[in-house]
Formats: structure tokens, C-alpha cells, sequence
């Protein structure tokens, strides 16, 4: 530095020359006072607890600090290099990374959801096309079978990769199970929306192929790799006397004919068993025709799987749920459904889930009239079609975590192998496959953590340690409350399948992203530059790195670790260090 040649040692010959009072009278860079520290500050992003969470590995962080600074093209841009489904996981997501949110402490987590939402609708109305890339386009094809959340983002992500991809969907339509969402949810348009895109980037999608009755493995013997990502379609049944009757619609079929546009005649009164989100979206949709519906659920309100929003929602919209009660036969009378027979439930023990298991209580059983049964007990996935080299375990294939079967090149993810359920889950499958896939075609090695915990395409540097609310230094946020979502009212909303959900506006989104805390990560609130009682802590040369310790004067007091809000600095033993 050219200040630091400039330092020089000053020498009094007398008393008159020296300074009145204690002053330095030329420059201190002299005096490297970094040679006095034993402990070393150090820049280091750690990891913000709502990215561990998000299923599709989103930089949830980075894309809220964009939007605070209302760079909103650039916060959906980060967005979509991870997860091409913004608008529908915006709507539709159980949301996790709001369960961790270490907001929650003070006036309530992060509408993330709501935030996802707004970037992608946001992204609509200026007319955003999908960011494409540069790389060298690839000779190899893969097939990928199944149109739905998993397979869809792993064609995106293999096409951004330069990689040539054929999608073959048994359905008429592309979207797989998003297309059983209820448009009081999901509106077809969003949907329609973010699958056009994705096509518009070069991915082929081929409709009415489903695999096993119009597509054989052996047919795609050519493509250098397949990506089996066919769902779970079939329906569990009831298992009690009665079930075929006339007048049981299991919910997926039930939600098929709706959105097909079928006219689907209920009754008067619904049950709906079950107490999963389809379940929910049956009852809502039977609502929405005109029936008296209530949901039979053999567990506790605790133990529910369902999205708490979609239960209250369920609930404003006059649906009835009656907990701890299983269903032990349909009624019938003349080959239709007339009603119900039921037991009571208390739970036990924790069943393999985690959740006490359902044990019937002797002599408890009673009768109840339906018109219409609508059972919502989960799917399973139709595996007939695999051969014996594709193993298999208690429904779902087995694979390991970089998605490869037992038969390469053939890899699998979504629900069909996970049994994970969510749309975000199967979008981080279907990103996790393309990556896998791409580093089995190129022969290189790369780590995959396991199942469970997510991927990136685009990761920053940052440490694996997850920062929570005792890690950071509250002394500089207050409590802001969490902003209402908007909804349409209960009674207005039964009558109509227009979105329940109305998102936020850009006032809104802007103050919630701006009361994120950035967990872990330099939003450069410049505290460490203010406080630095040496000096030693300069401007850095890019937006990749704002800020950088001059260790020369850095005595490793400390200071600016205590005053970083949100624990973006570490701490450790110089001894550790060598090159010093």
C-alpha cells in the first residue's frame, strides 16, 4: 500500500518539537499491531436455518435481501436458478423454512411463501423469461418419465446443464398431481405459466406415454440416462366392506373429474376420510359444489399431516372434522352409498411415523348417513411396469443419494421413490437427479448429502453451520409483527373457485423482506466498519466480498464478531493459520 511505504519512524531532537498533547503527528502504519493478536476475525457466511429447510434448496437469504433492496428481477432471477416452480411452491408449499425461521422470536417468522409468491407473480406481470446460460450444448438425450413437480425440475435443470431432454407424461397434459390442486389454491393459469417456461428453454414433452402400456425401459435403451419420476397415482383403499359401492370416489379421482371439468353429482352430505392436504382439498372442492361435507380423521388434531393454514381454511369455509373416528364399513342400499359405519379411536403407542397409533375402542361403533364417501388416504405408485434389475422396497424404489437405481443408468426421485409428499420436496429430487445425472455422464465424482437434506446448483460459499437465535446479536432488531396475507372472506369464497390467497402487494413484500435478520449472511449493514477501533476493516472488492480485514492492523480484539447482528464474522486461534 502506498500509505504504508510512506510510514516512517519520527525523531524529536527536542523538547519544542514535540506535540502538546498525546498525538500521533505522522501516520500509525508504522505500527503493524496485527502481530499482537492470537485470535483471527474472519468473513465467513454461515447457514441460514430457512436454507437448510427449504426442500428445494432455495438461497431464501439472498433472494429477501434482494427484494428489501427492491433489485426484485434480480431476487427472482436467484430464485429460479434453483427451484423453475416459484409461483406454485409460492402457493402451495407446507412452507418448513418458516418453521425454522429464527424471526419467530421476534413478532413472527418470514411470510417466505408469500415472498416467493410475490417474485414469481412479480415475474408475470414484467414479462420475465427463465435466465438461460451459456454452456456448451451436450450431445447426450435423457428420457425422463413423468411430467410432474420431480420431473419437470430435473428436465430444467438438465436443458440449463446444455443437456438435450425428451419428458414422457401418461397424462393429456403436463404438471402430474399440481394439476389436482384446486384453483382456489393454485390457479391453472400460474401453473400453465411456469410449465410454458420451461418448455420454452428446448425441453420436449411427449403426453399419452404412459410407461408400461405405450413405453417400455427397453425402448429408451438409447437415451444415455432416464429419470423415473412417476408419482404415486394409485389410491389406497379403505379395506372395508362396501368400499366399490356406488357413490365412493376416492380423492385424487374426485379431484380428477373436477378439474377435468366433469359435472361429479356428491348429494347433500360428504364424508371425506382422511386428514392429509388432499384430504383438505376433497372436502374444500365438495364444498364448493354444494354438499354438507365433514372430514373423518382417525387421529388427533395434532397428528394431522395437513398444512395448519388448509385446516383453519378448511374449517372458516364451514367443513366439519370429527378427530379419532375410523370408518369400518360403507352402507349401502342397492349397490349405493347411504352412510357410514364408525368407531371410535384412542391412540396408543407411536406407530413407525412417530405419531400414536389408532386403536379402535370396543363397542363404540355407530352409524352415520352420507350420500357420498371420498376416501384421502394417500397414494402409493404403480411399479408393475419395472424389471427385476429396478429393485424395489415396500412400494417405492430403491435408491441411493445420488437417486441411481439398481440398474444404471437409471435414476429415480419424486414421491415414487422418497414418499417425501410435497411439491417443493419433489422439485429438489428432480434438481437433485439433473446434478446427479450430470456427474455420472461426465464421469466426475460429487458428494451428495443424504435424501433428506437439500441441494444447490448455484451454492455461495458458506460454512454448514446453522445459525440460530442465540447466535445472533438481537441488541440490533426490535419486534416487527408478521403481515397478514389477505384472503377473500369465507362466505364469499364457498361460492367460487377463485384464488382463496390474494399474496402481497409491493409495499408489503418490501417491509417483510427488510425484517429478515439475514441469518449468517453479510447484508452489509456496515457495523464491523463502524466499530473497528483499528482501522482494519476495509471495503472489499466486489459484492462477493463487501468487506476485508487488513490483518497487518487487525489485533484480533474481537469487536467486530460481538457487534455482527447476525454472526457473519467467525473467530478462531491464529495458531490455526499458517501464511501469517
Amino acid at each position: 500500500m502506498k500509505k504504508e511505504t510512506e510510514a516512517r519512524v519520527i525523531v524529536f531532537t527536542s523538547e519544542a518539537e514535540m506535540p502538546m498533547m498525546p498525538a500521533s503527528v505522522a501516520s500509525t502504519l508504522y505500527n503493524k499491531t496485527g502481530s499482537w493478536r492470537y485470535m483471527r476475525p474472519l468473513y465467513k457466511n454461515q447457514t441460514p436455518p430457512c436454507n437448510a429447510a427449504c426442500p428445494a434448496g432455495e438461497d431464501i437469504v439472498m433472494h429477501l435481501q434482494l427484494t428489501a433492496q427492491g433489485r426484485y428481477a434480480e431476487a427472482w432471477e436467484t430464485l429460479v436458478r434453483e427451484n423453475p416452480f416459484p409461483g406454485v411452491c409460492g402457493r402451495v408449499c407446507p412452507h418448513p423454512c418458516e418453521s425454522e425461521c429464527n424471526r419467530e422470536y421476534l413478532g413472527g417468522a418470514i411470510a417466505i411463501h408469500c415472498q416467493e409468491r410475490f417474485l414469481a407473480d412479480y415475474a408475470a406481470a414484467h414479462h420475465l423469461s427463465l435466465p438461460t446460460t451459456n454452456v456448451p450444448q451436450r450431445e447426450e438425450q435423457i428420457a425422463v418419465i413423468g411430467a410432474g413437480p420431480a420431473g419437470l425440475s430435473c428436465a430444467y435443470h438438465l436443458r440449463r446443464m446444455g443437456y438435450q431432454v425428451t419428458v414422457f407424461e401418461a397424462g393429456e397434459k403436463p404438471g402430474g398431481m399440481m394439476r389436482l390442486i384446486p384453483e382456489y389454491r393454485l390457479p391453472k393459469e400460474v401453473l400453465e405459466r411456469e410449465i410454458a417456461a420451461i418448455i420454452a428453454l428446448g425441453v420436449e414433452v411427449k403426453t399419452g406415454m404412459r410407461l408400461g402400456v405405450d413405453l417400455a425401459l427397453k425402448d429408451l435403451q438409447g437415451y444415455a440416462a432416464v429419470f423415473l419420476a412417476i408419482g404415486q397415482s394409485v389410491s389406497r383403499r379403505l379395506d372395508v366392506p362396501g368400499e366399490d359401492a356406488v357413490g365412493v370416489l376416492h380423492g385424487i379421482d374426485f379431484l380428477a373429474r373436477v378439474e377435468r371439468g366433469q359435472k361429479v353429482d356428491l348429494g347433500k352430505k360428504v364424508a371425506v376420510i382422511g386428514g392429509g392436504n388432499t384430504a383438505m382439498d376433497a372436502a374444500r372442492t365438495a364444498r364448493r359444489l354444494g354438499a354438507d361435507v365433514t372430514i373423518l380423521y382417525r387421529r388427533s388434531r395434532a397428528e394431522m399431516p395437513a398444512i395448519d393454514e388448509e385446516v383453519h381454511e378448511t374449517l372458516d369455509e364451514g367443513v366439519k372434522i370429527e378427530f379419532l373416528r375410523a370408518p369400518v364399513a360403507v352402507l349401502t342400499a342397492n349397490g349405493r352409498v347411504r352412510g357410514l359405519r364408525l368407531t371410535r379411536i384412542e391412540l396408543g403407542a407411536p406407530d413407525a411415523s412417530g405419531r400414536r397409533r389408532p386403536v379402535p375402542v370396543a363397542g363404540s361403533e355407530y352409524e352415520l348417513e352420507f350420500d357420498t364417501v371420498i376416501p384421502a388416504l394417500g397414494q402409493v405408485a404403480d411399479l408393475t411396469f419395472l424389471s427385476a434389475e429396478v429393485q424395489t422396497e415396500r412400494g417405492r424404489i430403491i435408491t441411493d443419494e445420488k437417486t441411481a437405481t439398481t440398474r444404471l443408468p437409471i435414476f429415480a426421485g419424486g414421491d415414487a421413490a422418497t414418499g417425501f409428499g410435497t411439491v417443493t420436496a419433489a422439485v429438489g429430487s428432480g434438481k437433485r437427479a439433473a446434478l446427479a445425472i450430470d456427474s455420472f455422464l461426465r464421469g466426475v465424482e460429487r458428494p451428495f448429502p443424504d435424501l433428506a437434506q437439500n441441494v444447490q446448483v448455484a451454492p455461495r460459499p458458506h460454512d454448514p453451520n446453522v445459525v440460530r437465535f442465540e447466535d445472533l446479536n438481537t441488541a440490533y432488531f426490535e419486534e416487527i409483527p408478521r403481515p397478514p396475507q389477505d384472503q377473500r372472506p369465507a362466505a364469499q369464497r364457498v361460492t367460487t373457485f377463485q384464488e382463496v390467497n390474494l399474496g402481497y402487494g409491493e409495499d408489503v413484500a418490501l417491509a417483510e423482506a427488510r425484517r429478515c435478520f439475514s441469518c449468517g449472511t453479510c447484508n452489509e449493514c456496515d457495523n464491523c466498519l463502524i466499530f473497528c477501533p483499528d482501522v482494519a476493516v476495509l471495503r472489499g472488492p466486489s459484492d462477493d466480498e463487501p468487506f476485508v480485514f487488513n490483518y497487518d492492523y487487525c489485533k484480533g480484539c474481537g469487536i467486530c464478531v460481538s457487534e455482527c447482528p447476525r454472526r457473519a464474522i467467525l473467530f478462531a486461534e491464529e495458531i490455526k493459520f499458517n501464511d501469517q
